[in-house]
């Protein structure tokens, strides 16, 4: 079954948004001010630059709390204003450093990978301080180039601002006052509600898959819903689907954590077919 056969299956709804405010509300009088110069050999995000961006040469960004902590990373909420008066929210992802817990999953997602160093691979490879270190990075680098890549095709993800050694800043998803977009697994849609979202994941997946790449992790903790729209977040270990020969193991998983999850909301298991959805994705990025 390919794309145009389950387009018809499903009618298109929103879903209503729930409040869900930042975890960490500091004073402003607290927050760390950075100035567009200090972030002046940073990598930006891909053009065309989104309207709602402010690009304004002489920014100041104001950290307003957190938003969330991770085993990886923690992603902070922050403010940037331009010299005209304009601002916008974004959202700060940092990975953590050497002196944090070192990430529980990155042999596998790092096969497939090239390092271009061979003392960088030999140090990642033994876990020594820096070899920690330039794993972080590594995720931070591969989370950066795969929204990029993603972004330009339109798979729907947030848009990367830009990367600085191991802080992504990324669209912000969610209210002007600050609250976040609630992740799927907070959400009890109607059936209705539930009928339109399925419809989305597919499109969501089919694109990714149309790229060569699996999310690797994928859950209803990293879908977002903004307005009515699924996004898909937290991809520092997409799984490149012809490279990395566990491939199909992250595929089966990804797909089979999403499809229990609809059909713990009511949706028909045989409408929610893991077996069904692995063979179109597979197909879809041409390994089968």
């Amino acid at each position: 079954m390919r794309r145009h056969e389950y387009d018809n299956a499903f009618s298109s709804t929103r879903t209503p948004r729930r409040k869900k405010r930042f975890d960490d509300e500091e004073p402003r009088d607290a927050t760390r001010r950075r100035r567009f110069e200090e972030l002046s050999r940073s990598e930006r995000g891909p053009a065309p630059i989104p309207e709602w961006l402010v690009t304004d040469p002489d920014v100041t960004d104001v950290e307003l709390g957190v938003l969330k902590t991770g085993k990886e990373a923690d992603v902070h909420l922050i403010e940037r204003t331009g010299a005209d008066g304009t601002s916008c929210l974004l959202a700060a992802k940092r990975y953590r450093a050497r002196e944090h817990r070192m990430f529980h999953r990155d042999a596998g997602y790092l096969d497939g990978r090239k390092v271009a160093e061979s003392r960088q691979m030999r140090a990642m490879q033994q876990r020594t301080s820096f070899g920690r270190d330039v794993i972080s990075q590594q995720w931070a680098v591969a989370e950066f180039a795969v929204l990029s890549r993603l972004w330009l095709a339109g798979v729907p993800v947030p848009y990367p601002v830009q990367l600085a050694n191991t802080e992504l800043l990324l669209e912000f998803l969610g209210e002007p006052d600050g609250t976040a977009a609630p992740r799927l697994a907070q959400l009890r849609p109607d059936p209705d509600e539930l009928r339109g979202l399925w419809r989305q994941l597919v499109q969501a997946l089919l694109e990714l898959a149309g790229q060569g790449l699996t999310h690797g992790d994928l859950s209803a903790f990293n879908l977002l819903v903004h307005r009515g729209r699924l996004v898909l977040i937290d991809l520092p270990q997409a799984v490149d689907l012809v490279a990395n020969p566990a491939a199909g193991s992250y595929l089966e998983r990804d797909v089979r954590g999403v499809c229990d999850w609809f059909v713990s909301r009511g949706m028909p298991p045989a409408v929610a077919d893991p077996e069904w959805l692995v063979e179109l994705l597979a197909r879809e990025a041409g390994i089968r």
